[in-house]
């Protein structure tokens, strides 16, 4: 559990998005996306929780945000992550580290593109109580 929680510190993943107007839906993570709660502590009024994040060849995280900010680490496969304009704003392959600042400014997504199950571990720092992550609409991208 230290590893795994100082590898998680070391790194951070999947941050959020700016709410889209309308009558436009939440876009769920896909199929087979899951997350496991590895360790998880409260100190004042924040948590500290590690998670293992599991995303299938093909699928994606789903649009949303982070109340706090999130760091993760690249375990197994490659993570392609989106901002709400669109763009690609990083390729994580195996053993690099992403960082997340949170907030609902931060609209994110998480696509798994290659054949191999992406595997992440995630600390996340968040507000006592907070979810992990806040579903919003797709900001309009072509894909989800």
């Amino acid at each position: 559990m230290r590893i795994a929680f100082r590898t998680a510190l070391s790194g951070a993943v999947v941050a959020a998005t700016v709410l889209a107007g309308g009558t436009a839906h939440a876009t769920p993570p896909g199929p087979g996306v899951t997350g496991k709660v590895i360790y998880q502590t409260t100190i004042g009024d924040t948590d500290y929780t590690l998670r293992e994040v599991t995303v299938p060849p093909g699928q994606a995280t789903g649009w949303h945000y982070h109340d706090g900010p999130v760091y993760g680490y690249v375990k197994q496969g490659t993570l392609s992550h989106y901002h709400a304009d669109c763009a690609v704003d990083g390729v994580y392959p195996k053993g690099t580290t992403v960082r997340e600042p949170g907030g609902p400014s931060d609209v994110h997504l998480g696509r798994n593109l290659g054949g191999t199950t992406l595997v992440l571990e995630v600390l996340y720092i968040l507000p006592h109580g907070a979810p992990f992550s806040e579903d919003v609409p797709n900001p309009g991208c072509p894909f989800q």
